[in-house]
């Protein structure tokens, strides 16, 4: 059983930064970061794989950094340049399966934290 708890969230203007944080207990082979809107549902934005490597959204690339800290068991997501079309709930996801390489699909997570809000103004 994995647990995970999100932080960091919160209201920025547009262009300005945020880092979220998630601590996790328990084990897991691969954690990623996704979002949900209304509009869009729940999208992939950032993973790190099992063998370390990060993958990202096309729409956050250069902008978003995916990192972890294992002797603090917390993933960050530091996220740079924010824009409008960022506002979502980010949530934190932890995968405990075997990979099937799909790190930007919810399907491939069987873990989930509650969700911080992100609210970017323009």
């Amino acid at each position: 059983q994995v647990q995970l708890m999100e932080s960091g969230g919160g209201s920025v203007q547009a262009g300005g930064s945020l880092r979220l944080s998630c601590v996790a207990s328990g084990y897991s082979r691969y954690m990623g970061w996704f979002r949900q809107t209304p509009e869009k549902g729940r999208e992939g934005v950032a993973a790190i794989l099992p063998g370390g490597a990060p993958v990202y959204a096309y729409s956050v690339k250069g902008r978003f950094t995916i990192s972890q800290d294992n002797a603090k068991n917390t993933l960050y997501l530091q996220m740079n340049s924010l824009k409008s079309e960022d506002t979502a709930m980010y949530f934190c996801a932890a995968g405990s399966r075997p990979y099937l390489g799909w790190a930007l699909r919810s399907y491939e997570y069987n873990y989930w934290g509650q969700g911080t809000q992100v609210t970017v103004s323009s």
